[in-house]
C-alpha cells in the first residue's frame, strides 16, 4: 500500500493561497527532502510553515490569507514578516517558478527561522513556557482537535511572537538575509557540481531528477569540503569548456533545423523561451524530452574515441591539494559525459581503487563520495597503472586517454614497464602525466609516459592540456 503523505490535509493548513498544483508540487518535494522532514520536527506547525515558505518563494504572485485559524496565527505572522521585506521580493526573482531554488530557499529560511525562534526562547521565558505547553498539549491530543486550552495557548504564543517580530533590532531581518545569501550560494554550488561551467547550467540541471538535485543540495549544505570542491569544479569546468570549444565548433556544420536537446545548437528563439519566466517550464520540459528546435548537423562529431582513465595520486602529500584535484577530476568527467566516453577514476596511494562511470554519468551519491573521499598513505605507481591496463582491456573502445597525476616518486619494475608499453602500442592509448613538484620527479613517470607536464598545482595553465583530450 502506498504511504500516505503527512500533508494529505495541507489545504486546511496554509496561510497563503495555494492551488492544487502548488500543493502537489510541495508534497512531492517534501517527501523527497530529508532536510525538510527533519526541520518539520522543530515545533508544532513547523511542517506547515515550511509549506507556506515554499509557496511564498515559488509562486508568481503569492497572496497572504487575511484570516486563518488560531493555530496558524504564528505561521501567518512569520510569513507576513518575510513577505513584507523589500529584499525578499527582490530575492524572489531567483526563486519564483524555480523548483530547486525554492526548495533550497525553504530549507534555508526554515533553518534560520528555527534558530531565530530558539534565540527568542532563550531571551523570553514566557515564550519558552508557552512553546512547551503547546507541545505538551498537542502530544496529548494526537487527533488534532482544537480544544479550548490549545486555542488559548496558541493565541498567547502568537502574541508573544508578534511582539518579538515587531521589536526593533530583533535579528529577524538579518536571519532572513542570511537565508537569501545561503540559498543563492548553495544553488550556484549545485550548478557547479552538475553543470558544465557555462550559461547553460540551468538547462543541464533540468536533465537531472529534482530528487537528486535536492539530495546534492542537502549534502552540500552539510559538508564544507564538498562546498569547496564545488567551487573548484565550477572553475575547472569553465576552463575545460573553453579548451573544448574550438574543437567542438569545428566539428559542427549547421545545415537546417531539427529537434533535439543539444544546448550548443539551440535556436535563438528557444533561448528566448528559456529567458521568459512564463515559458521557462515548458521549455525545460521540451528540452528534457528532446523536442526543442536545434540547428541540424552535417555529419557527426568525432571528438572522443575511447575512455578517459584518470589515475590521481591521493598519498598523504596531496592532502592540501585534494579539493583542487577533485574539481579538476570533475571537469574531466564532464568532458567524458559530453563526448559519451567511459570515465574511469583510479585514486591511488600505497593501494588503489577503481570506479567506472559509463559515458561519464555519475549518480549524486557517487559524486558526493567521489568528491570527499581521500586515501592518504604512501605512493605506489604500479597499482594504478595495472588497473588502468585492466580497464582498457575490458573497454569496448580500442583507444584511450590515460591521465596520470602525482606529486610523488616511485620506481616501477622494468618487467612491468615493458609489458605496459607493449599493451600501449597494442591498444593504441597514450599517457599524459602531470607532475607536481621538482623536475627530477619527471624521471619517475618517464618510463610509461608519452607526455610529461610539470605543474605547480591544479591552477597552473600548463596542466589544462589535459582538457584538450
Amino acid at each position: 500500500m502506498k504511504k500516505k503523505s503527512k500533508f494529505s490535509k495541507y489545504e486546511d493548513q496554509s496561510t497563503i493561497n495555494m492551488d492544487s498544483f502548488d500543493k502537489r508540487r510541495f508534497h512531492s518535494i517534501y517527501d523527497n527532502s530529508k532536510g525538510m522532514q527533519e526541520l518539520a520536527k522543530s515545533y508544532p506547525g513547523f511542517d506547515h510553515l515550511l509549506g507556506d515558505m515554499w509557496g511564498s518563494l515559488y509562486k508568481m504572485k503569492p497572496i497572504l490569507k487575511e484570516e486563518v485559524p488560531d493555530h496558524l496565527q504564528q505561521n501567518h505572522a512569520i510569513v507576513e514578516r518575510m513577505m513584507s521585506d523589500e529584499d525578499f521580493e527582490q530575492h524572489r526573482i531567483h526563486t519564483k517558478l524555480d523548483e530547486l531554488t525554492s526548495a533550497i530557499g525553504t530549507m534555508k529560511f526554515g533553518e534560520e527561522t528555527k534558530k531565530w525562534i530558539e534565540q527568542q526562547e532563550q531571551e523570553n521565558e514566557r515564550m519558552k513556557e508557552l512553546m512547551q505547553q503547546l507541545q505538551d498539549l498537542k502530544n496529548n491530543n494526537p487527533d488534532g482537535r482544537q480544544d479550548q486550552q490549545i486555542q488559548e495557548t496558541s493565541a498567547a504564543l502568537n502574541q508573544e511572537l508578534k511582539d518579538a517580530l515587531n521589536q526593533p533590532g530583533n535579528g529577524f531581518q538579518q536571519a532572513m538575509q542570511r537565508a537569501m545569501n545561503d540559498t543563492n550560494d548553495l544553488k550556484d554550488k549545485v550548478k557547479s557540481m552538475i553543470g558544465g561551467g557555462s550559461g547553460n547550467e540551468e538547462a543541464e540541471l533540468k536533465k537531472v531528477p529534482l530528487r537528486e538535485q535536492l539530495a546534492l543540495a542537502e549534502a552540500l549544505s552539510k559538508n564544507d569540503k564538498l562546498k569547496i570542491v564545488a567551487e573548484w569544479a565550477g572553475r575547472m569546468k569553465a576552463i575545460a569548456r573553453k579548451k573544448q570549444k574550438s574543437k567542438h565548433s569545428d566539428s559542427i556544420d549547421r545545415s537546417g533545423v531539427t529537434i533535439g536537446n543539444e544546448i550548443e545548437r539551440l535556436l535563438p528563439s528557444e533561448l528566448a523561451q528559456y529567458a521568459n519566466p512564463i515559458t521557462k517550464l515548458d521549455f525545460a520540459r521540451r528540452l528534457t524530452e528532446a523536442e526543442t528546435l536545434v540547428y541540424d548537423q552535417k555529419g557527426k562529431e568525432t571528438l572522443g574515441k575511447g575512455p578517459i582513465v584518470l589515475c590521481l595520486d591521493q598519498s598523504g602529500s596531496m592532502k592540501n591539494l585534494d579539493s583542487q584535484a577533485k574539481g579538476f577530476a570533475l571537469a574531466l568527467m564532464w568532458i567524458a559525459k559530453r563526448q559519451k566516453r567511459d570515465f574511469c577514476y583510479i585514486p591511488f596511494s600505497s593501494s588503489s581503487e577503481q570506479h567506472i562511470f559509463e559515458k561519464g554519468k555519475i549518480s549524486i551519491r557517487d559524486m558526493t563520495r567521489f568528491a570527499t573521499n581521500f586515501l592518504g598513505g604512501g605512493t605506489n605507481f604500479q597499482n594504478p597503472l595495472n588497473r588502468a591496463l585492466g580497464v582498457i582491456n575490458q573497454s569496448r573502445f580500442e583507444k584511450a586517454d590515460v591521465i596520470f597525476i602525482t606529486d610523488g616518486d616511485d620506481h616501477v619494475g622494468e618487467e612491468f614497464i615493458e609489458t605496459f608499453n607493449e599493451k600501449k602500442k597494442d591498444k593504441k592509448f597514450n599517457v599524459l602525466s602531470l607532475v607536481i613538484g621538482p623536475e627530477r620527479f619527471h624521471n619517475y613517470v618517464k618510463p610509461f609516459s608519452d607526455q610529461i607536464v610539470g605543474i605547480e598545482d591544479f591552477t597552473d595553465e600548463k596542466g589544462f592540456a589535459a582538457f584538450e583530450i
